[in-house]
Parts: structure tokens; sequence; C-alpha cells
């Protein structure tokens, strides 16, 4: 079993938001991320999306969308991104899942998820530019939650955040203090990527960073 990421996908299939509105390098992105996702992904792995996965307002409208992932192999694991505006309660959310038959997507949100050699924890986090304390809180708390929940502690841990979470003292220390092997985020776009952390522990996986090709992360 192999885990790769790509975030950011800003699926769009039911509704009339393109990418390329961003530049040519978004034309027809979707099935560069096809291509890529089909020739790397077994059914055995596991790919994470974390955050912006679609830009559907409400879940009827992310039908396609998540139709799009379910097809693809392996198994998906979705982070909530600051776009995700269709994101629901966990239980609606598998509601919706099971409603129409995407059993191979599952939600992080304020637990873990185990694996064979590894564990996945995370959150949302919260911009560079945030200055709303209580959301701040809520969403180290969140990351304290889902730390909490793992039960076997000698995996090797994977933190996921939306947010890159390196402009956080918290969110740092807590990554030392559990010997976290691997950070995965998203959110950065276009030059600022340039000024991002990528190295052999934190792991910018935006899709057009990555050019749209799904990365092997663990």
């Amino acid at each position: 079993m192999a885990v790769y990421a790509i975030g950011d996908l800003h699926l769009s299939f039911q509704v009339n938001k393109p990418m390329d509105v961003f530049g040519k390098k978004w034309t027809d992105y979707e099935k560069s991320i096809q291509q890529s996702w089909s020739e790397q992904v077994s059914d055995n792995d596991v790919v994470i999306i974390p955050g912006d996965f679609s830009w559907a307002t409400y879940l009827n409208q992310a039908i396609s969308d998540f139709s799009f992932i379910n097809q693809l192999p392996g198994r998906k694991i979705i982070l909530k991104g600051n776009h995700d505006y269709w994101w629901e309660t966990v239980s609606k959310m598998n509601h919706f899942l099971d409603e129409n038959n995407f059993h191979n997507i599952e939600f992080l949100f304020n637990n873990s998820i185990e694996l064979d050699d590894c564990v996945i924890c995370g959150t949302k986090g919260y911009s560079f530019d945030e200055t709303d304390e209580k959301m701040i809180n809520r969403e180290i708390e969140r990351f304290k939650i889902s730390l909490k929940s793992i039960k076997n502690k000698e995996k090797d841990i994977i933190a996921v955040f939306h947010f890159p979470p390196m402009h956080s003292d918290i969110y740092m220390n807590l990554i030392e203090e559990h010997m976290i092997k691997k950070v995965i985020y998203g959110h950065i776009h276009g030059e600022k990527t340039k000024e991002m952390r990528d190295d052999d522990v934190f792991n910018l996986v935006s899709a057009d960073f990555l050019y749209f090709n799904v990365r092997k992360i663990y």
C-alpha cells in the first residue's frame, strides 16, 4: 500500500466555475489528474485530498465531482478546505456517500484514519493573516482532537492540513512532539509556492504546483 496526495482540485462539473480563468495550465486539467492518478495509483493505495475539492455550494451540486474521483483507483480521504462550501456534518456527508454508492471515499474531520503502516490525522488550519482568535483556537483544538484519537501510537503519523501549518508555533510544536513523519498541505498557488516549504517532511500538494500529478508521499 502506498499513500498519495493531491489537493485543490477545484472540480466544477456541475457548477460554472472553470479554472482556466487562472491560466492556460488549467485547461482540461481534470484529464491530466485522471491520467496521472490512473497510471500511478492502485486499488490498494490511498489518496489524500487536503481541501478545496469542489466548487459546489451544496452536496447535490457535487455529485459529478465525487463521481469523478470515485471511479478512480484507490481509497480517497478528503479534508475540508476554505472553498469547500458543500461541507456538511459528517453524518450528512456519509449519508450522501451511501446514497450515491461512493464507497471508497471518506472524510477526515475530528478523527484519525489508521492504515496498514501509518495513521492519518489533521484539520483545515488557518491562513497566515487570520485574526479571528476563536476560529484559530477551534482549528488548533481540532488538530489536538485528531491526534488524541490515534489508537496505535507506534505507527508513523501523517498530518494533513489545508492551510500551511508552518506559521503556527503551536502546530509546529505538536508536529515535533508527536514525531510526525509527513505533513501534507495545499491552498498555495502560483508565485507564492516559491516561498513555501516542500521537503522530505513538509509536502505542498496543490494540484497546479504538482502539474496535476498525484504525489507519492508514503
